[in-house]
């Protein structure tokens, strides 16, 4: 890897501007770059998941496929009321939980009686996935589904070569019935077999169903091939955290080795894949609701520092928000991701950057502010449609004469937020001090508070 000095100008969503000097790592003139549908998914940002079925009604958390479908009965069911409270926190995309690893569809899948066609609810005539589409399409939002690999009701899990056509059958009917997905969550999730074997999946048949049905669908595991998982299950991505993968690191769902939480927390700089990182986090202690968790749901405050630690590190946010027995968000959720929605207008209502005078110098992007205000967050991102390449930068203001780094960071990517004590500035810039190929800024906001 060779690494030399370098003044690039390059042309920017803010304006020509310098992005230098600074030490170029020539890796490759070609760096990997979203495709159409991880481009939209990126400048989402917040995803909402929904953890709904048999074990919102046994009160666990992992079901073990022997629940009665009787069971399941959402008597005031209205997927309206979650796409309204989603659509309120300023959520784009909600992924629903279509099988879980009980096995129970909420769905009335051809293939198995564990299925909502034998509840009482909607009187066995009901479809969840139905009104879940239907729903999030009618307030503009984009739906999703989770398909657990591991199912712990159907007979041939463990006699891989079945099961696994049982599973392409499910997965076929949920591509071929319900329209356009955004994004098909899978992990690996990988238990026992009745027959006492492990199930082999059959990832590449799964990835090549998704692509044959739905070309434009994103799939999402640990390993891809679309999505990466962020490594953790706290809402956090890593700092640098890179778009780009080296998929040999984790080559499948499920892959277990030392280092894979990092791997997946960061990505890599040489990767040669693009694959950004989802941060999923629970609004409770629990996936599934439990009545005994209503107390317990997180803060205001603690879900903008969930955001700040995803999106602005670089991932996308997928928080999870499960339904109560009756089929509603429980008022507590709903009002804290209408709160949640209300402070990020809020935070980012004044960006003091929309009106500067933006000029280049030989050191990178210069803001006049023409005004001297106290600023306390920075947001940056590149023009990811070319590719991520920064990897070291600095944020300086011009105070008493003389400039003073007020932040500094590694990775940009989609957006990087930098939270710092206020300054008092009118001048304001972004120093590029190394990246892979020539950096594309595209927006700078500048904000007077982090929220």
């Amino acid at each position: 890897m060779r690494r030399r000095d370098f003044l690039a100008t390059s042309a920017t969503a803010i304006g020509a501007a310098a992005c230098g000097p600074f030490k170029l790592t020539e890796i490759t003139p070609f760096l990997p770059t979203p495709s159409r549908s991880q481009l939209w998914w990126q400048r989402a940002e917040l995803g909402l998941f929904t953890h709904f079925g048999m074990n919102t009604f046994t009160d666990r958390e992992w079901g073990d496929g022997r629940e009665d479908p009787r069971a399941f009965n959402p008597v005031r069911f209205d997927a309206r009321q979650w796409a309204r409270a989603a659509k309120a926190g300023g959520f784009k995309y909600v992924i629903l939980t279509a099988k879980h690893h009980d096995g129970f569809c909420l769905w009335p899948s051809r293939y198995t009686d564990h299925s909502v066609k034998n509840s009482p609810w909607r009187d066995g005539h009901g479809d969840v996935v139905r009104e879940f589409v239907n729903a999030m399409r009618a307030e503009g939002l984009r739906p999703g589904l989770y398909l657990s690999p591991w199912d712990r009701h159907e007979r041939t899990y463990g006699d891989s070569p079945r099961y696994n056509d049982y599973y392409i059958a499910q997965l076929t009917e949920l591509l071929t019935q319900y329209g356009p997905i955004v994004e098909l969550f899978f992990d690996g999730a990988n238990g026992e077999g009745p027959n006492g074997k492990k199930q082999v999946y059959d990832w590449d048949r799964v990835h090549g169903t998704v692509r044959r049905l739905q070309p434009g669908a994103l799939m999402f595991s640990d390993a891809g091939p679309d999505i990466r998982w962020i490594g953790n299950e706290r809402g956090m991505a890593g700092d640098p955290n890179w778009c780009t993968v080296d998929p040999a690191f984790v080559p499948y769902a499920g892959y277990d080795a030392p280092q894979v939480g990092e791997w997946l927390q960061h990505g890599n700089a040489d990767g040669v894949v693009w694959r950004p990182g989802e941060a999923d986090v629970s609004i409770r202690p629990g996936w599934f609701h439990h009545e005994a968790e209503n107390a317990k749901v997180r803060s205001t405050e603690n879900l903008m520092e969930l955001y700040f630690a995803s999106v602005g590190r670089n991932a996308n946010l997928l928080l999870n928000v499960p339904p109560t027995r009756e089929g509603l968000f429980h008022e507590a959720d709903a009002r804290r991701l209408a709160e949640f929605g209300t402070r990020m207008r809020k935070v980012f209502a004044d960006d003091r950057a929309a009106a500067a005078r933006i000029g280049r110098t030989k050191e990178g992007v210069e803001l006049d502010l023409r005004e001297s205000v106290p600023i306390g967050m920075v947001v940056l991102r590149e023009q990811i449609e070319r590719g991520q390449a920064v990897s070291r930068y600095r944020v300086e203001a011009l105070v008493n004469g003389a400039w003073s780094a007020v932040s500094r960071g590694t990775t940009i990517g989609h957006r990087k937020i930098d939270r710092f004590a206020a300054v008092t500035s009118d001048r304001w810039r972004v120093v590029v001090e190394e990246s892979l190929w020539q950096p594309r800024l595209g927006d700078v906001g500048l904000f007077a508070a982090s929220g």
